[in-house]
């Protein structure tokens, strides 16, 4: 009888903190909509201007350029060996 209990117990609460994880930062949706607001591909160039963000915590401001205002967003790379951010 418990061993039910624990495995529903279990996917709530994988479930919610799952939809937790898939939620982007304001901080991130609106600087990465600023970045990319010129970008012939939006949808690709917010992707993984929302990738980096979240993982430097900083985007560079304007629609391109600027990356050493931010070094780590500026430095990583796709598989590649080419500039992931946008």
């Amino acid at each position: 009888m418990k061993l039910p209990f624990a495995l529903l117990f279990l996917c709530l609460l994988l479930s919610s903190s799952l939809d937790i994880s898939l939620a982007g930062s304001t901080f991130c949706d609106t600087r990465c909509g600023e970045r990319c607001s010129k970008a012939s591909f939006q949808d690709r160039c917010l992707k993984y201007c929302g990738i980096c963000c979240e993982k430097c915590n900083c985007v560079p401001s304007g629609t391109y350029g600027n990356k050493d205002e931010c070094p780590c967003y500026r430095d990583m790379k796709n598989s590649k060996g080419q500039g992931k951010c946008p």
